[in-house]
């Protein structure tokens, strides 16, 4: 990602590898024409905020809410502990999928785990389609992804989380867009240090 030359941005995320805000950051550096930066994958508001007071990250990206899920609490309880500028706010189409490990089918799913704000935005779906499996929240889709994949989580969990993290955990997609809305943005926010 980094050029030779210039000291590369490093942009704090709410995520891990394979998340909805590594999807956000990568939009934000694209359209604001940042060719030059690194990705820190924070998992949490408290930390991104926290590591872009400290000046260890150059820009913080976070959600800030979801068209059918609401306001991202996690967020807004980080933000009123720090203080920054908020440089840009910004959209992105989210689109969840029913992640597994290879082989396992629907019959074999005992529980679904996934961010908070995921599951609000499949809530519908859950009730459904899943209505005698435990749904359990979990800091977040791509690390649940990640630790579905290498098997911190019992392989009978499916994970809700994005097609990004499906490939690059190989993981299986059981079901796709299963957001209850067909229309389901996010709002992100891209912060600076004030």
């Amino acid at each position: 990602m980094a050029k030779s030359g210039k000291t590369a941005q490093i942009i704090g995320l709410m995520g891990a590898q394979g998340s909805f805000s590594e999807e956000a950051a990568r939009t934000y550096a694209a359209k604001t024409g940042v060719k030059n930066f690194k990705l820190s994958y924070l998992i949490n508001a408290e930390r991104v905020l926290s590591a872009l007071e400290a000046g260890d990250i150059t820009t913080a990206i976070f959600p800030i809410e979801n068209s059918n899920g609401g306001i991202v609490l996690e967020a807004v309880h980080a933000m009123s502990k720090h203080n920054f500028d908020i440089k840009k706010i910004f959209e992105i189409d989210i689109h969840h999928n029913l992640l597994v490990k290879k082989g396992i089918s629907a019959g074999k799913v005992k529980k679904i785990t996934s961010h908070d704000q995921a599951i609000k935005q499949c809530r519908m779906y859950l009730k459904r389609r899943w209505p005698e499996v435990d749904v359990e929240v979990y800091e977040d889709t791509a690390k649940a992804a990640a630790d579905l994949a290498s098997g911190k989580l019992p392989k009978t969990t499916a994970v809700i989380a994005s097609r990004a993290a499906a490939k690059l955990y190989k993981l299986d997609i059981l079901e796709e867009s299963i957001q209850d809305l067909k229309f389901n943005y996010t709002s992100f926010i891209a912060a600076t240090k004030r």
